[in-house]
């Protein structure tokens, strides 16, 4: 199966983020107020995008699922012609047309730039399928660590995407517009929304393959574990803070 040119690969990947990540300015103790503030955060936002769908890519090779959020167009992508990436596009579109018609004026217009966020997280999430086609585990427990790595990698990505505080994913947007709309808590709505994408998941498989495909113990792994994971980094690491004291440097300079 190539464990170790899977573990030579994650420890590339990290080791190149890492370093970029640690050259760039937002991750330095600077004097004043930086001057490329606002494009270090969008900088930061798209690298935690993009680690993202490399993480939710690593996931699914576990072959026990995939992560909530993208569970709907996996299974669509194993039943139609179209790739994983390509049918996650078409739900984050219609996530983004959704939050337009339920938020109308409340939805803000520099929120358009969710479909650039979509484009590019779509293409990765291909181009990291792609990267990981040697990676064929078999064994329960290396599925099991697929998954774990996975989820260990989305909990870095998620809280370099969130810190920022720039924009919002569609999958993060649609669960906002409908907290607004429904006047509900945001944590509660994202615990429906998730269980529901899951539910619609679990539906479509049986219709399709009259069998669990697309859905597994690894979704409920990642439903379970990568919050705790996001609350371990933010306590353990600094960087979280120094990327969010930008927007709090941004927000005292207007």
């Amino acid at each position: 199966m190539g464990f170790p040119r899977m573990f030579h690969s994650v420890t590339m990947v990290v080791g190149m983020c890492r370093d970029a990540f640690l050259r760039c300015p937002f991750v330095r103790r600077m004097r004043g107020v930086p001057v490329n503030h606002i494009a270090s955060r969008f900088a930061c936002f798209l690298c935690g995008v993009m680690i993202n769908s490399f993480a939710i890519a690593f996931i699914t090779k576990g072959d026990m699922g995939t992560s909530q959020i993208s569970s709907v167009p996996y299974v669509l992508s194993l039943r139609f012609p179209l790739s994983f990436g390509m049918m996650t596009f078409i739900m984050n579109m219609v996530f983004i047309a959704l939050q337009v018609v339920l938020l109308r004026r409340d939805f803000h217009p520099v929120q358009f730039l969710q479909i650039v966020v979509n484009v590019l997280f779509s293409a990765m999430i291909d181009v990291s399928m792609s990267l990981l086609s040697f990676l064929t585990p078999s064994a329960w427990w290396q599925r099991l660590l697929c998954v774990a790595i996975g989820c260990c990698i989305m909990g870095f990505g998620i809280v370099i995407e969130v810190s920022p505080n720039v924009l919002m994913v569609p999958g993060e947007g649609i669960v906002r517009a409908l907290s607004i709309v429904a006047h509900a808590k945001y944590g509660t709505t994202k615990i429906v929304f998730d269980v529901s994408l899951i539910a619609v998941a679990v539906a479509l498989s049986f219709a399709f393959f009259g069998s669990l495909r697309g859905v597994g113990l690894g979704t409920v792994i990642s439903a379970l574990c990568v919050g705790s994971i996001i609350n371990v980094i933010n306590r353990t690491f600094t960087f979280p803070e120094r990327i969010r004291s930008l927007a709090l440097v941004t927000e005292r300079n207007r």
